[in-house]
C-alpha cells in the first residue's frame, strides 16, 4: 500500500454577460438590409469541488499517562487518544473499483526526559480502539485491540504498538462515503523495576489507500 496524500481544490467560475440592444421605431433594418450572426459559446465550471480522502486529528496537547492499574506484575498507565476523524467525500465513480483505506498506528521508544539509556520501546504500549461515529453499511470498522508484551489478560496480541497496527479500515471504500470518528484506549505496561522519571514518545497515524 501507498500513503496517498489527497488535496482538496475548489475550482470556481463566474460568468458575467450582458446583451445590451437598442431599438425604436426609427431603428428596425431597411427592408432587404444585410444580416449577419454572431455565434456565442461559455465554458461554465462546475462550483462542486472534487472529493478526496482525508485524516485529520481533534486539536491537543498530547496525552499524558496515568498510573491505573499496577500489580506485582507490571506498572500500568493509561489514557486516551484525541479523536480521529476521517473523511470520504468521493462520489462512487471517483473510487476504484476494489479500492480501501486503512488508518494505522506505530509508537516509538519512549526516552528518558534525563538519561536516553533508560528508554525503553514501544512494545509496553498497547491499545484498544473504538468507532465512535456508526457505519452504515458496517465496511466501515475498529482495529483489534493490541496489548503490551507484558499480558494484560484481556486475550488481545501481546506485541504492542512497535509494528503498524490498525486503528480504523473499510474493505470497500465503493460501499460507504462520509465522516467517521474513532479513538483508543492507551495501556502502557512496563515492568515493575523501571527507572523513575518522565519518558516521551511519538505516536505516529497514517492514512493508507489501496
Amino acid at each position: 500500500m501507498n500513503v496517498r496524500k489527497m488535496t482538496q481544490w475548489t475550482a470556481a467560475g463566474t460568468l458575467g454577460l450582458f446583451l445590451v440592444g437598442a431599438a425604436g421605431a426609427g431603428m428596425a433594418a431597411a427592408d432587404g438590409g444585410d444580416e449577419e450572426g454572431i455565434d456565442l459559446s461559455v465554458e461554465i465550471e462546475d462550483l462542486t469541488p472534487p472529493g478526496g480522502l482525508a485524516m485529520t486529528v481533534a486539536a491537543n496537547d498530547g496525552v499524558v499517562l496515568t498510573e491505573d492499574g499496577s500489580d506485582e506484575t507490571a506498572r500500568q498507565f493509561v489514557g486516551v487518544t484525541p479523536t480521529v476523524t476521517v473523511t470520504d467525500s468521493r462520489t462512487a465513480e471517483q473510487i476504484p473499483e476494489g479500492a480501501f483505506w486503512a488508518v494505522v498506528g506505530q509508537a516509538g521508544d519512549f526516552v528518558h526526559a534525563e538519561d536516553a539509556s533508560r528508554s525503553f520501546g514501544a512494545e509496553y504500549l498497547g491499545w484498544a480502539p473504538h468507532l465512535l461515529s456508526g457505519s452504515s453499511t458496517g465496511s466501515v470498522a475498529e482495529g483489534e485491540p493490541v496489548s503490551s508484551v507484558i499480558d494484560d489478560g484481556s486475550g488481545a496480541d501481546a506485541v504492542g504498538l512497535v509494528g503498524q497496527e490498525l486503528l480504523l479500515s473499510t474493505w470497500s471504500a465503493a460501499d460507504e462515503t462520509g465522516s467517521w470518528d474513532v479513538n483508543a484506549d492507551l495501556t502502557l505496561r512496563t515492568p515493575v523495576d523501571v527507572p523513575a522519571g518522565t519518558y516521551s514518545a511519538t505516536l505516529t497515524l497514517s492514512l493508507f489507500e489501496g
